[in-house]
């Protein structure tokens, strides 16, 4: 989900405070890595932890054999972190605009967030942006990251406490988006880069519900997708209208009360539409709130998080389509876009995305 805060390091972060806790924090996650098959071998280890490491390992293999994902060190071993969080990231956007803040870096480029391992640190940074530059911030967990390969030499990433119990369907999920940007990374493109994992995490996830799971994870992953995608969808429509609203900042250089206005109102829809989904998933004895912190804390950082996820993901899919859902096909293609300058790069992915919306 995250670029590890390890290779901003590595890549001369200038922060010494920054570059200490990044080695720190991911040295201290790569010491607590057992081998998978060890633990699964170990009386010691608890039932339900070893039947999910079982069912990892099979995913992983599955990634390899089905999906041409990297044959390599990565989800061999696990590691219990005991906490919630693998890293705590910061993102920050202006109060009128979706472009987030960026990060850039030798080697591994520009990014639009800042990760930490300790909560507090990554609170601190976004309470200091908000304070000194006056921009929208949210800090957010997330479970797993990657380090794009390069430190497979030392064991690669591990399965990790943070998701190892996650159900079937979004286990697997997360394996095969962490994997995918070991296959593809493009420097200073978060879009590019999340959008090709977050196609290749529902594509993959398609294919091994349909061979691999039973029915009640078939059942449990299509309705927790189907908020998933009904959330996503609304977070779109929102993030356009805020990006309609901005787009008028020129004409309203003298007025910006008008243009907050504005900027208040499609947050208010945003919010009322959600609270009818929810009723919706209510009234259909599904209910569910899992999104409510995202509503609650909704601003120009969250939007342009959920951009860099979603945004480009139909070209992709359409890609996929285009190569007849072959595996290596598609991720030689993708790497073919990849050589491209970035803006040729979304151009065609756009292209493709709106060639499947016109096909009957």
């Amino acid at each position: 989900m995250a670029l590890a805060p390890l290779l901003a390091a590595l890549a001369g972060c200038g922060s010494a405070g920054y570059y200490w806790q990044s080695v720190h924090g991911h040295l201290a996650l790569m010491q607590a890595a057992r081998p998978v098959d060890d633990l699964l071998a170990d009386p010691a280890v608890a039932a339900d932890l070893k039947a999910r490491l079982a069912l990892a390992r099979g995913m992983r293999a599955f990634a390899v054999s089905e999906l041409a994902l990297p044959d390599n060190a990565s989800y061999h071993r696990y590691s219990d972190l005991k906490r919630r969080a693998a890293v705590w990231n910061v993102a920050a956007a202006p109060p009128d605009s979706l472009q987030l803040r960026r990060w850039c870096f030798p080697v591994v480029g520009c990014v639009g967030y800042r990760g930490y391992y300790d909560e507090a640190e990554a609170k601190a940074l976004a309470a200091q942006l908000e304070r000194d530059e006056g921009l929208e911030v949210r800090v957010y967990a997330v479970p797993a990251y990657s380090t794009l390969g390069w430190l497979n030499w030392a064991g690669g990433d591990p399965l990790l406490s943070t998701f190892i119990r996650y159900p079937d369907g979004e286990l697997a999920r997360m394996i095969f988006h962490e994997l995918a940007h070991q296959v593809v990374y493009v420097n200073d493109d978060t879009l590019f880069n999340e959008s090709y994992a977050t196609a290749v995490e529902r594509l993959g996830v398609q294919r091994w519900l349909a061979t691999q799971a039973g029915d009640a994870a078939r059942r449990d992953y299509a309705a927790f997708d189907a908020r998933r995608q009904a959330f996503r969808a609304l977070s779109r429509q929102t993030r356009r209208e805020l990006e309609q609203v901005y787009a008028k900042k020129p004409a309203l250089a003298h007025d910006q009360t008008a243009l907050y206005a504005m900027k208040n109102e499609a947050m208010a829809r945003f919010r009322q539409r959600y609270a009818q989904m929810k009723a919706g998933w209510a009234a259909a004895g599904t209910p569910f709130d899992g999104f409510d912190a995202w509503v609650a804390g909704a601003n120009n950082a969250f939007f342009g998080i959920q951009a860099a996820y979603d945004e480009l993901v139909p070209g992709f899919e359409a890609l996929f389509a285009q190569v007849g859902g072959d595996w290596p096909r598609f991720h030689a293609a993708v790497r073919d876009l990849a050589r491209l300058g970035k803006d040729e790069r979304q151009a065609r992915l756009s292209a493709l995305a709106a060639g499947s919306t016109a096909k009957p």
